[in-house]
């Protein structure tokens, strides 16, 4: 991208170059008058200037020049004393000016003008073929410069266009990462708040009637408030990719742990493992575990289940989650809203697999399958 700088100096650049443009187009036409012994007519240096000093306005005004231009260069030979002119500059640097900048039929339209012109006013073979040869070349020389900045100005349009995709692309990824670290986030604090709560709500009960059970339950909210200071460190250190595939992949190795802190709650947890456990990806261990987690906390704040059955099937490509309940989501129709099941979608679905979540004959059931 242009800077303040760039777009400043490109204003003054070319106003100053069509003058020292036109200079030197001019020197070079009246380098044959003054070189060679005179004298020659006043027209002629009229002429010659004339021809060069409209390119100051080329740009601007690309056709006009053109015109004028050569009405000046045609008009040289109506006096007799004057020097043979070599080459025309002025016409030639207009007619490729306008050969970059200007319509296609004011292109053509130009070239034809000038070269019927030239073959009426020239008087010789040699000469009008020269002429055609030199004014064929002028246009060429413009069109293959207009093609040149065209492509470049595609390419300038397409570095643009494919920096802004980048900055969106990334807006885009942090969008996910946001999503990512939020849904991580409610899946570890809805699980232990809510099990520290269930536990600090029995604490007052059990301290008059069972003191010991009372430490045990105290423990345990301890033990739980350390798990999520531990989850919550673990989930920095993944984001921050120190270690990160070392503590993703301790994810499944924490579900058992996961289990023991749901049965403190009050609640009987059985944790069953069939077939033979395969590698994971980091991200699809920690979903495994979230989506565990998350049906253990609906249980816990919603179900009034007194028992939970967490299993784990590994099939050849294939992982298969089920937990299910005996509270009183029998009967009940499927949720459709809430943080929780619609966090255990999006996770199984972007890593293409399945979820399903609704009543079952004895409570709720929550299943999942991940391809691996």
């Amino acid at each position: 991208m242009k800077t303040c700088r760039t777009v400043w100096w490109d204003r003054i650049r070319s106003p100053f170059s069509d003058v020292a443009l036109a200079a030197c187009a001019m020197v070079a036409q009246l380098w044959p008058l003054l070189s060679r012994d005179g004298p020659w007519h006043w027209w002629g240096y009229a002429v010659a200037a004339g021809s060069a000093l409209p390119l100051v306005a080329r740009r601007r005004a690309a056709l006009p020049v053109l015109l004028v231009s050569y009405s000046f260069s045609a008009s040289y030979d109506l006096v007799s004393a004057v020097a043979p002119q070599p080459l025309w500059y002025g016409p030639l640097i207009a007619l490729y000016t306008v050969a970059i900048q200007s319509q296609w039929w004011v292109r053509w339209g130009a070239l034809a003008a000038i070269l019927c012109g030239g073959l009426l006013t020239v008087g010789s073979s040699d000469t009008a073929f020269r002429g055609v040869i030199v004014t064929l070349t002028a246009y060429a020389l413009g069109r293959a410069a207009a093609g040149s900045r065209a492509h470049a100005t595609a390419l300038v349009e397409r570095a643009a266009w494919l920096e802004r995709e980048r900055l969106l692309e990334a807006e885009r990824a942090a969008e996910r990462e946001r999503t990512r670290i939020a849904r991580d986030l409610h899946d570890i604090l809805a699980h232990t708040v809510s099990l520290m709560v269930v536990q600090a709500e029995a604490g007052p009960v059990v301290v008059r009637t069972d003191p010991k059970r009372a430490v045990a339950t105290f423990d345990a909210i301890a033990d739980v408030g350390r798990d999520a200071m531990d989850q919550l460190r673990r989930m920095l250190v993944v984001l921050q990719d120190k270690q990160g595939s070392d503590a993703a992949l301790a994810a499944i190795e924490d579900l058992p742990s996961l289990v023991r802190q749901a049965a403190g709650a009050g609640l009987a947890v059985g944790y069953e493992v069939t077939g033979d456990p395969q590698p994971m990806a980091p991200d699809l261990a920690i979903t495994t575990y979230r989506i565990v987690q998350e049906a253990l906390t609906n249980i816990v704040r919603h179900a009034g289940a007194s028992r939970a059955d967490v299993r784990l099937s590994w099939r050849k490509q294939e992982l298969t989650i089920e937990v299910r309940d005996n509270g009183r989501g029998t009967g009940v129709s499927l949720p459709s809203g809430g943080n929780g099941l619609a966090g255990i979608r999006e996770r199984v679905a972007a890593h293409g697999g399945s979820a399903s979540a609704g009543p079952g004959p004895t409570g709720f059931t929550v299943c999942a399958r991940l391809p691996l």
